[in-house]
C-alpha cells in the first residue's frame, strides 16, 4: 500500500493564475502561484502584501507536497473561518498541491456577512484556479529501447497506441528510442514491446521518478 500512495499522479500548480470578484464594492483580488515548500509559500505572501500594502486584508492558504501533507491558511483579520479556511477548500477540492493563493480586499464600505464573505473569497479564488495552468505529475520509468532498422516501423507504431513518451531516437548501426513509461503500465508495455518483436529488441531501464505530463 505504501508503494502505491509514494507513485500515485497528482495535480500542481505550474504557471500562475489570478482573477478577481467585486461585490456590494467591495474587490477581492486573487494571486495563485507554484509553491514547492513552506519557505516559497510564505515569501510569496509576504510579497503580495507588501504589493498591496494598503488593502485591508490579504488572506491566504496554500498546499504542500505529493500527498498534500502541508496545509495552512490565514484570515488575516477578517471573521474566523469566512477566508482562508474556503480558499482552502477550494484548492482540496480541485485536488491540487504546490501551490499558495492569496486573496486581498479592498473595502467598499459595506459590511458582506458571514455567507457574503465565504462565498466572496472562494469565488476569486476559483477565477485565479480557471487561469492557472495545472498539469500532472506521474511517477514513470525511462528506458531505452534496442532494435534492428527491420522492427523499427512496428514499433514505432506500437508505441504511438501506449501510454509513453518518446524522449529521443538515435539511428546508428541499429535504432534507439529514449522513451518514458508510466509506472504503472511498466510491465505491460515491456511484454508488448517483446511481443511485437518476437523477443529481438533491447529494453534498458535508465531510471525512475516523477515528471510532468502536460497531455493529461
Amino acid at each position: 500500500m505504501a508503494a502505491e500512495k509514494e507513485f500515485r499522479p497528482y495535480k500542481v500548480i505550474y504557471q500562475p493564475g489570478y482573477g478577481e470578484y467585486e461585490e456590494k464594492k467591495s474587490r477581492f483580488i486573487a494571486s495563485l502561484v507554484p509553491a514547492r515548500s513552506e519557505e516559497e509559500a510564505a515569501l510569496f505572501i509576504d510579497s503580495v502584501k507588501k504589493k498591496y500594502y494598503d488593502a485591508r486584508h490579504n488572506c491566504s492558504a496554500f498546499v504542500i507536497g505529493s500527498n498534500r501533507e502541508l496545509t495552512r491558511c490565514s484570515d488575516d483579520g477578517e471573521p474566523g473561518g469566512t477566508a482562508g479556511k474556503p480558499m482552502l477548500e477550494v484548492l482540496l477540492t480541485a485536488g491540487v498541491t504546490n501551490g499558495a493563493a492569496v486573496v486581498t480586499r479592498y473595502f467598499g464600505g459595506t459590511l458582506l456577512g458571514t455567507g457574503g464573505l465565504v462565498r466572496a473569497y472562494t469565488q476569486a479564488l476559483q477565477a485565479a484556479l480557471q487561469d492557472a495552468e495545472i498539469v500532472l505529475m506521474r511517477y514513470g520509468t525511462e528506458m531505452t529501447l534496442h532494435m534492428d532498422y527491420t522492427d523499427v516501423g512496428k514499433v514505432q507504431y506500437l508505441l504511438s497506441g501506449l501510454p509513453v513518451q518518446t524522449l529521443e531516437s538515435r539511428y546508428t548501426d541499429k535504432a534507439e528510442f529514449d522513451i518514458r513509461v508510466p509506472k504503472e503500465q511498466e510491465e505491460s508495455v515491456k511484454k508488448k514491446l517483446t511481443e511485437a518483436t518476437c523477443a529481438r529488441i533491447g529494453i534498458t531501464i535508465r531510471g525512475s521518478g516523477y515528471y510532468m505530463d502536460r497531455q493529461a
